[in-house]
């Protein structure tokens, strides 16, 4: 608590530069309205998946979501700018990359919908045309984090905006979360609010849709977190939680608080060793991880981790092979009956162009 204190006090302090951050996304933002930056279409459905803040939504769950939702009906891939990784321009994924060279969630793609083509680009301008000559047989591509690159029109933008931290209530980088200016809501076609309690009730809701002031096109939509089985990251064998297990949780994911309270419900005591969002996993904190694991004296002890942090981990898989670390998937439920309608909502969209 008191760290978190102290955090926050910073970043108050950082206010001028925040001001100066809003200063420069104006800008950039009015040379796009203006059309001096020209945004580009491609005629083929693409469906942006983004934010207004840095990290911590649920993004790469709302991309699983639509991959499980459309994979069986189109020819679908993914294209994400490939945050943290090593390497620079366009890179169809295939069975020797690591996620050091196309990024954590890319990877996770990758590994989880091995049928879809998943590549990465900084520049999905460059990269569209690119995947096209790769895959020509695509027919839907998700933008993975593309809701500020207007660079590309998509012609469906889902804003996801977590509910513990609105858009609406937060403020501008480094002093809040925000990237982007929170009138560029206006641009999604689709808004979900994430990480809502299950049993969120109506009048929170109607109070929410009235605190974000969607325009007359705009649906929002409301889910909350959904955590699958546990598996083993190198067996992948099922773990059945035991009353007295003790967990290391091991995360480098923007906001581990959602996966702290699960922990919670299911054992009496955990250790959190948090690192950084994104954070690529050196041998020193291997060897970290491995002293606190050591350090529980309980018999019950297990690791836990998030998928996105596993990708980053099964390089070291020689080392963790005989270990108990275990993954937890992670998916969004569309609360109050209406994730039929959002699903409706996307196949129509895409139904609208000429598909073969």
């Amino acid at each position: 608590m008191l760290s978190n204190f102290f955090l926050k006090s910073f970043r108050i302090l950082l206010f001028p530069f925040s001001l100066l951050y809003w200063v420069g996304i104006v800008i950039r933002n009015k040379l796009f309205d203006k059309n001096i930056f020209k945004s580009s279409g491609f005629a083929l459905p693409l469906i942006g998946v983004g934010n207004l803040a840095a990290g911590g939504t649920g993004k790469s769950p709302m991309v699983e979501y639509l991959i499980q939702l459309l994979k069986s009906k189109y020819k679908i891939a993914t294209l994400s700018r490939g945050y943290k990784r090593k390497t620079k321009g366009y890179t169809l994924a295939n069975e020797a990359n690591t996620a050091l060279e196309i990024g954590d969630e890319p990877m996770q793609f990758y590994l989880k919908f091995p049928e879809i083509a998943v590549a990465v680009g900084e520049e999905r301008l460059v990269a569209i045309p690119q995947l096209l000559q790769d895959k020509p047989s695509t027919e839907v591509i998700i933008l993975d984090d593309a809701l500020q690159h207007r660079s590309v029109n998509a012609g469906l933008n889902i804003l996801l905006t977590e509910h513990s931290n609105l858009f609406t209530r937060d403020f501008y980088l480094p002093t809040g979360d925000l990237r982007d200016l929170k009138s560029s809501y206006k641009r999604a076609h689709i808004i979900v609010i994430t990480k809502c309690n299950p049993n969120l009730a109506i009048t929170e809701k109607k109070n929410l849709i009235k605190e974000i002031k969607p325009l007359s096109h705009q649906q929002v939509y409301f889910t909350a977190i959904e955590y699958g089985a546990i598996y083993h990251l190198f067996t992948q064998m099922e773990y059945k939680w035991h009353p007295q297990t003790e967990v290391l949780l091991v995360t480098g994911i923007a906001n581990p608080k959602p996966l702290q309270k699960m922990v919670e419900e299911q054992t009496p005591s955990y250790q959190l060793l948090q690192y950084s969002d994104h954070h690529i996993f050196t041998v020193d904190d291997l060897a970290e991880i491995k002293k606190r694991f050591n350090k529980i004296t309980t018999a019950n002890k297990i690791m836990l981790t998030t998928e996105k942090d596993a990708v980053r981990l099964v390089k070291f898989k020689k080392e963790l092979l005989d270990w108990p670390i275990y993954v937890v998937p992670i998916k969004h439920r569309f609360l109050f009956n209406e994730g039929e309608k959002f699903d409706t909502q996307i196949t129509d969209f895409i139904n609208q162009y000429k598909i073969n």
